[in-house]
């Protein structure tokens, strides 16, 4: 069976402001490409169209046209809850022109929600729930949908949901994401701004599942169970994008590299014994991160290493963040720094039980830091995370439930502390101008800029777009939220799936 996996652009900033997330970071879409890598393992040719590549159209139509001309047997979709709606209008216009043409959907979004979904949406056919691997082969292969684990499936007018498959234990068994069929593969994508020092650069995956249990993390599709692919795996894997692909950094997006400090330590070493000439950034556990493996990282080929703290407030840390204090945060920082590494502080703004003054604690801590980077994403409540029923249910804040919204850069939950979602937008919007306007951040820039030069010229290149971003974070209006018409199609209060089902 021929399948084509389709990554939707979705919704990727505010209402009534230009995009801004392409310019300043075009990822690989890593996770289909697996799946096309692993269906073609598996004698199923395989296309992908990433609506958000450099060379994708713009127009929902030319869309559905690039992905007809691939004359696909099933058309599979992975789509995170900002862009699940984008995914229903595409399927949409993909069963008018062929209404035989099997449509499946999964990620989080149909993870944690599952059959309410299909209920909603008659033009889509399965929900794939967790892991895709299996769910996927059986249907290319033509398994019937009652056997196919992991499968949410239309049994007539019935929805049926099927038991969950065993998580793939040995993740060295699955091959190399299929980057070739990425086009404009690596030339057009590009890590986030100002990361890397060296081109071109290519995101990894090396382990699924988290031992953590943070209150605004969805588990859903990998959930808890910690797995990871070897030291050896991951290095063939880098020499496979430099020697193919020209790639010479890495970002490696585990939700913790480190988790597993013994493979941490044998890949290093495998890199110093075995030097490939490239660099790479990940992230890693406050507090659990030793200063020898810190400065294996360093001689391995590191250049930055980013932390998750979310707040400085202790109340707000010890309710969303447990096991992490100031105290911790501020000697790995000092750690890190000491090993010759870049440290990025991760913080999320607008938590229930956030106010001005535990903002104002946060800010404040992050200047402290003289953080090399930091990224403040605004708070959006997914259907997976424990936060999601305190949410809707209004006891401690406003919440907009618009799907399209939920994407890390719009209020839309207000916490009862706040006013307004304007008061919410100066405050960030302020943070973000004292952050990198801080003397400490300017040197650490300006001392760096030759490094950072295909970053500077990606600006030059962008340069309307590059100030309309500079406009938009000196503002102090509304982000618009409150005002934005939410897809017509969408359902309010769907309840989700219990975990682990």
């Amino acid at each position: 069976m021929r399948v084509t996996l389709v990554h939707p652009s979705g919704f990727n900033f505010v209402p009534g402001q230009p995009d801004f997330s392409v310019l300043a970071n075009r990822l690989a879409p890593v996770g289909i490409l697996s799946l096309a890598a692993w269906l073609e393992q598996h004698g199923h040719p395989t296309a992908v169209h990433d609506c958000l590549g450099p060379q994708a159209p713009t127009r929902l139509e030319d869309q559905v046209a690039g992905i007809l001309a691939t004359s696909p047997d099933l058309v599979g979709f992975s789509a995170t809850t900002s862009g699940f709606m984008d995914a229903v209008d595409l399927a949409a216009l993909l069963k008018a022109a062929r209404p035989d043409l099997p449509i499946v959907v999964g990620n989080a979004h149909a993870s944690s929600l599952g059959a309410p979904l299909l209920e909603s949406f008659p033009e889509l056919d399965f929900l794939c729930l967790g892991e895709g691997e299996g769910p996927l082969l059986d249907l290319a292969e033509g398994k019937p949908p009652a056997e196919i684990p992991n499968l949410v499936w239309r049994d007539g007018d019935r929805i049926a949901t099927n038991p969950r498959r065993p998580r793939i234990l040995d993740l060295d068994e699955l091959p190399f994401p299929a980057y070739e069929k990425l086009a404009g593969f690596p030339q057009g994508y590009h890590l986030p701004l100002f990361s890397y020092v060296k081109r071109y650069g290519a995101t990894m995956i090396t382990s699924r599942g988290c031992p953590y249990t943070c209150s605004f993390c969805d588990r859903t599709v990998f959930e808890h169970q910690y797995r990871f692919h070897s030291p050896a795996y991951i290095h063939a894997h880098m020499k496979h994008l430099r020697d193919r692909f020209g790639v010479h950094h890495i970002n490696f997006y585990d939700d913790l590299f480190t988790a597993h400090q013994g493979r941490i330590t044998e890949l290093c070493q495998r890199l110093l014994d075995e030097p490939l000439g490239m660099n790479f950034n990940c992230i890693i556990r406050t507090g659990h991160t030793s200063v020898e493996l810190l400065q294996l990282l360093k001689r391995a080929g590191c250049i930055m290493v980013s932390l998750g703290v979310e707040s400085a407030d202790p109340g707000m840390m010890a309710r969303h963040k447990a096991g992490v204090t100031l105290e911790s945060v501020r000697d790995t920082v000092e750690k890190v720094h000491a090993a010759g590494l870049r440290a990025k502080g991760l913080f999320i703004f607008g938590l229930p039980g956030e106010t001005p003054e535990t903002f104002q604690r946060t800010s404040d801590f992050i200047l402290s830091l003289d953080l090399d980077d930091m990224n403040l994403t605004k708070f959006s409540p997914l259907h997976g995370a424990p936060l999601w029923a305190e949410c809707v249910a209004g006891a401690e804040g406003d919440f907009i439930e618009d799907w399209r919204l939920l994407n890390c850069v719009n209020p839309v939950f207000r916490p009862e502390g706040f006013a307004s979602r304007a008061q919410m937008e100066e405050l960030y919007n302020g943070h973000i101008k004292r952050f990198y306007s801080s003397e400490g951040y300017r040197h650490r820039f300006g001392r760096r800029l030759w490094e950072h030069r295909w970053s500077l010229w990606h600006l030059i290149r962008h340069l309307p777009q590059t100030l309309a971003a500079k406009r938009y974070f000196g503002s102090k209006g509304d982000a618009g939220a409150g005002t934005y018409t939410r897809h017509p199609r969408q359902p309010v209060g769907l309840r989700p799936m219990p975990l682990g089902r």
